[in-house]
């Protein structure tokens, strides 16, 4: 195993909009990011992902670029993205920023030019179709609801948009759009930043044919997935992509990757393949989608967390690298999906996530608020949300009487991208030290008592147990390198497994419930007669590690001695 500076790394996902701002208009900045680094920096994290700062109207916040060489006038300028870019350096943390090129905005200069005529050099940097029998071109559903197509009077054709209908696809297939791309990619890396996220990057190759997909029951629009995800040249672009620009700096690269397989992503991240690092999968953040995907709230089983978790630990041993998460700006919180977001057991609960998380082989990733422990918001009406997704999705599944209100707005206080995107809670004060003025999303109204002033103030809080285990990463060579191995396999409260390295063994312990089962060394490791105790969320106590009660929620470490 090849050791490189960002298997060891801890990321931390910034999403601007939210975090902090520092002119009182409402929305985070990139001024209140620099404000907050001394922050990151005791908290040890070694890479900020920074999401869409780029100049943007704003229709998919942030994610519908205009612009990839400006910065949006809400977060400031580039001399503040500079001043961030060098106070981040200066405290030894490197900024990954997003890369968002499946799609631009419909107000990017090449799609203003494409559309004007269809004769227009940039016509081709897009993906135009004209009608099927009066028709849009396919049955495609955008993500966003509705048909992934929308007509353009100008020339009486369609283009494509699989996300809002003001983020057109680009045309991977024409090669000067793919050198604009990696010409705008240099000029970042020139600048000094180091890697990319790059969003839906496996969608970026689609079937020429564009053939139907298949209608769901009850649905209008046909899934397109099969013709676009890790489509026919997919690899192939990644692979020059890599050779004109990635190969030439010292950067990390990960890609965002719905409906990705270990076997793919074995292509994508072996380092033979000359790609990309690493991916980020959906399976466990999928867990419990049912028949209208994150708006059907379904139970899931620990059993099935650990079959996810442990068939991508198993797949890329060897090779590729393995991302770790459980949530993002596009998920809900992770102690309110994965734990248990009670008073009584938010925090025990969600110190056992960050054991378990971040002992496994991979990169861990936190989003911001999560070493704090917050929690979903349950808003009380869809007006008080601001997710594209989110709104158009009430307006599709209510509307057509798929899903009745209660059980919808239901779904959005388990699901909506919006649970992640409330403001940053800093402290007691009004709109929880985020702004002096009005936030662009409310805070969540549990801010008063979790904060990270309380947090910092706190020397058994969720922010300092989560320092301790960045520490153990940077001085434990096992952590980031050791092999994995699940044992209790069946079980459905116990997530066990084992790491190795060298001579070392650790043994990695979380119980996912709020009940007290027993835990059984198994016969595996009868040999390991003692084990001494690395962390834990309970205050430490002698445990004949043979066979032990484990406490509501409880995590520990061991390092396993024969």
């Amino acid at each position: 195993m090849e050791k490189k500076w960002w298997k060891e790394a801890v990321f931390y996902q910034i999403y601007p909009r939210s975090f902090q701002d520092s002119n009182g208009d409402g929305v985070g900045d990139l001024k209140g990011i620099t404000s907050r680094l001394d922050y990151l920096q005791e908290l040890g994290i070694d890479v900020i992902w920074l999401s869409p700062v780029y100049q943007s109207p704003n229709d998919d916040n942030g994610y519908d670029i205009s612009d990839y060489g400006n910065i949006m006038k809400e977060f400031g300028t580039m001399a503040d993205f500079d001043e961030m870019l060098d106070a981040a350096h200066e405290r030894g943390i490197k900024i990954m920023m997003d890369l968002v090129v499946n799609h631009s905005s419909d107000e990017h200069a090449w799609f203003m030019e494409s559309r004007s005529s269809k004769d227009s050099p940039y016509r081709d940097y897009y993906i135009w179709r004209s009608s099927r029998e009066g028709k849009e071109p396919n049955n495609w559903a955008s993500f966003f609801g509705g048909s992934a197509w929308e007509i353009d009077p100008a020339t009486g054709e369609y283009y494509l948009h699989l996300f809002s209908r003001k983020q057109p696809d680009l045309n991977w297939e024409n090669p000067a759009l793919r050198n604009e791309i990696y010409e705008m990619m240099t000029w970042w890396l020139d600048k000094g930043v180091d890697g990319f996220r790059m969003d839906v990057i496996n969608f970026i190759s689609k079937v020429p044919l564009l053939p139907d997909g298949e209608i769901l029951k009850g649905l209008v629009y046909g899934n397109g997935a099969p013709y676009f995800v890790n489509g026919p040249r997919i690899h192939e672009f990644l692979q020059e992509m890599n050779s004109r620009v990635l190969s030439r700096y010292d950067l990390v690269t990960v890609g965002e990757m719905p409906v990705v397989d270990v076997e793919e992503a074995m292509l994508y991240t072996g380092d033979e393949r000359s790609e990309l690092n690493m991916v980020f999968h959906f399976d466990h953040v999928n867990l419990g989608y049912g028949e209208y995907g994150r708006w059907s709230v379904e139970d899931w089983k620990l059993t099935e967390l650990k079959t996810i978790f442990s068939k991508w630990q198993y797949g890329l041993e060897e090779k590729g690298w393995n991302s770790l998460y459980w949530s993002n700006h596009d998920q809900p919180r992770a102690v309110s999906n994965f734990g248990n977001d009670s008073e009584e057991y938010r925090v025990i609960s969600a110190k056992m996530l960050a054991v378990c998380l971040h002992m496994l082989k991979g990169s861990p990733y936190i989003y911001q608020g999560e070493e704090l422990g917050m929690t979903n918001v349950h808003f009380p009406s869809i007006e008080d949300y601001r997710d594209i997704e989110t709104v158009n999705g009430y307006r599709d599944f209510c509307g057509s009487g798929l899903i009745a209100h209660d059980a919808m707005l239901n779904a959005i206080h388990h699901r909506s991208r919006d649970n992640a995107r409330t403001p940053m809670q800093w402290n007691g004060e009004p709109h929880g030290g985020f702004t002096t003025g009005t936030p662009w999303i409310e805070v969540n109204p549990n801010y008063t008592a979790i904060n990270a002033e309380n947090v910092l103030a706190d020397p058994n809080s969720i922010f300092y147990f989560y320092q301790q285990l960045i520490q153990l990463r940077k001085n434990n060579d096992i952590v980031v390198y050791g092999k994995y191995d699940l044992i209790l396999e069946e079980h459905e409260e116990i997530y066990a497994y084992t790491r190795a390295w060298n001579d070392e063994k650790w043994l990695v312990i979380c119980n996912f419930s709020d009940s007290t089962p027993l835990f059984q060394l198994p016969v595996s490791l009868a040999s390991y007669t003692s084990a001494a105790w690395v962390i834990g969320n309970y205050p430490e106590s002698g445990r004949n590690i043979a066979s032990f009660q484990l406490r509501p929620y409880e995590a520990l470490v061991f390092s396993l001695k024969q």
